[in-house]
Formats: C-alpha cells, sequence, structure tokens
C-alpha cells in the first residue's frame, strides 16, 4: 500500500480544513446561530466522520502489517501521542506562568494526558469569557481513535475466526453504532446523554466502514463514478431523515472511496509535511487565542487571517520538529513527505 497512489492524505487535510474553519467561525462568535454557522458545524460533522471512515481503513492496514502487537501499538504511540502531549503542555504552562495557580494546571494536564478531556477542559486565566472557555475543544475526537486502536486488534481476531462473515460483520457494528446513538439520544433519561452518544460504540460504524474498504483495497482502487452518486445519496438521506442516518457510514465509505482513486491529479498534500494531524490539534487553542487577543474585534478577516496563517505555522513545525522525528523510518507518512 506505501507505493500505492490515493488521495488519502488530501482528505485527511480536507477534513482537518472543515473543522478548523467551522471552529474559526464558532469561537469568534461574529454570527452565532446564523444558517452559516449551522452548516459548517454539519460539514465539520462530516468531515469528523470521514476522519474516522479513513482511521478504520488504514489502522486496520498498519494492524495486519504489524509483525506483533507489540509493534502495532508501537506505531500508533509514535504517530499519535508526541504531538499530543505537546499541544496539552505548552498551554498548562503559560497557564502556569500567567496564574501560578499548579493545582489547577495539574487537574488540567493529568486527565488530559490520558485523553480524559471531558474531566477538565480548561485552565485557568486561560479563554475565560469566551464562547466556549475550552482550550482545545477538538481533542475529543482522539480519545475515540484511541478505544478503536485498543477494540480493533480483538474485533480482527474475531473477523479473521468468521472470514466469511465479515462484511455482515461490519454491517452489524453499522447497526450497533446507531442503536448507541439513538438510546442516548432517545431513551436515556440521565446526565451526559449527549456526550455518551458520541463515544466509540456510537462511532464504530464509520470505522466499520472504513475496515470494509481495506478489505476490499484491490476493488476500490478501480472505482466507478456510481460509487459517488450512491454515497453522496445516501449521505444527503442521513441528513434529510435521522432516522436514516444509519446509511451515513456507507455513504461517506463509498465518497472516499471515489475521491480517493479516481482518475486525476495525484494532489499529494503531503509532499511538504503530512500536516492535517498538527492541524487538527493547534487549530483551536490558537482561534482561542486569537479571540482573546481581540484580533476579530479589529477586524475579522484579521482574525481569520492570523488564525490560519499561525495554525499552517504551528502545524508545520509540529511535523517537522516532533511528529515525522518520533516515527519509526519505514513509516507511510515519512516517505511520503
Amino acid at each position: 500500500m506505501n507505493n500505492q497512489i490515493n488521495r488519502f492524505d488530501f482528505l485527511r487535510l480536507l477534513f482537518a480544513g472543515a473543522v478548523a474553519i467551522y471552529h474559526a467561525v464558532f469561537l469568534s462568535n461574529l454570527i452565532p446561530f446564523s444558517p452559516f454557522e449551522n452548516a459548517l458545524t454539519t460539514g465539520a460533522e462530516l468531515a469528523i466522520q470521514g476522519f474516522f471512515v479513513i482511521s478504520g481503513c488504514l489502522v486496520l492496514g498498519s494492524l495486519i502489517r504489524s509483525e506483533t502487537l507489540g509493534h502495532y501499538g508501537e506505531k500508533r504511540i509514535r504517530r499519535l501521542y508526541p504531538a499530543y502531549v505537546i499541544v496539552i503542555l505548552i498551554p498548562a504552562l503559560i497557564a502556569l506562568l500567567l496564574t501560578g495557580q499548579a493545582g489547577k494546571v495539574l487537574a488540567y494536564v493529568i486527565p488530559n494526558l490520558g485523553f480524559l478531556n471531558f474531566i477538565e477542559h480548561s485552565l485557568p486565566g486561560l479563554f475565560e469569557g469566551h464562547r466556549h472557555n475550552a482550550v482545545n475543544g477538538a481533542l475529543w475526537t482522539l480519545k475515540i481513535e484511541v478505544m478503536f486502536y485498543i477494540a480493533l486488534p480483538m474485533i480482527w481476531w474475531m473477523m479473521k475466526r468468521a472470514s466469511k462473515l465479515q462484511i455482515p460483520l461490519i454491517i452489524l457494528m453499522m447497526i450497533m453504532g446507531e442503536i448507541w446513538r439513538y438510546y442516548f439520544l432517545n431513551i436515556y433519561t440521565g446526565g451526559y446523554a449527549e456526550h455518551l452518544s458520541r463515544q466509540l460504540p456510537g462511532q464504530i460504524g464509520y470505522f466499520a466502514a472504513g475496515m470494509a474498504l481495506w478489505l476490499n483495497w484491490e476493488k476500490i482502487k478501480s472505482p466507478k463514478l456510481w460509487w459517488l452518486g450512491l454515497g453522496l445519496a445516501l449521505t444527503l438521506l442521513s441528513l434529510w431523515q435521522d432516522e436514516l442516518r444509519i446509511v451515513r457510514p456507507a455513504g461517506l465509505a463509498f465518497i472516499i472511496a471515489w475521491v480517493a482513486f479516481a482518475k486525476g491529479p495525484k494532489l499529494n498534500a503531503a509532499r511538504y509535511g503530512d500536516l492535517s494531524y498538527g492541524i487538527y490539534i493547534t487549530h483551536f487553542p490558537i482561534i482561542q487565542m486569537c479571540v482573546a487577543l481581540g484580533l476579530f474585534a479589529v477586524s475579522p478577516l484579521v482574525g481569520y487571517g492570523a488564525s490560519f496563517i499561525l495554525t499552517l505555522i504551528a502545524s508545520y513545525a509540529l511535523w517537522h520538529l516532533v511528529e515525522k522525528r518520533a516515527l519509526l523510518p519505514s513509516s507511510h507518512y515519512r516517505k511520503t513527505s
């Protein structure tokens, strides 16, 4: 696969950009609850789900190619954790220098280093009074990613034992994910219903759809135009009626497969570094900083421009100084860049 030309890196960059644009509009609070902001909310949700589809595909491939479970785990840690630690510790250090409140800073750092962002998402002295006072509200998806990484070896072990039932098992995961989500949003009466609905069982259908792409890798390298039409139709149906949301993972998978392998320019988005992960994990605090500095009050153009330029600079630096150095020499991302 490493030598196979595809546009997964481009799609990941596109999805990261969509989430960053949404957060810039949301956090700047310039047009709250407007139709445009609502449309961006939907776009960001689809982008995150697209991320999960691509992860399901590529991480299953990583697991299958790994010599041992330890090798698989090492690759996942190297790819995810070093940059993640940086984006947790830098704001924490700034908050400590500004306020000296070591206890509150540690109350943020300790759970966040373990991906438990929901325990504490704010730091003293940072972004207080903002529309959303979270330091990095984009990180909630990484806990779901990590949970999938942990669960995948067991899922794959079961699928290998029932090789003729792999596609039915994938469909079953899609159904189970939607049942989980529906239960917490429509039946469950306790607290944190929306938060619980978004956890891994509620997202497993997207990872499962990505796994289906990997299992049909040779087929998807020759995409048909009707895949794009079917994918768009299923995705639009899921947006039109919430009861039809169960078809969205399949819809996104068809779209992603077509875009990744359709004839056309290569779009090697990782030629100068795989910036998608860096953009995803750095944009939120950078936008919050621009809001705190009053750049959006000076001019929306100044605020948005500064946010995106600083995010690109931070992502480029994070890739070359941290991410790339942490990867194994055989990593696809190092070879591509």
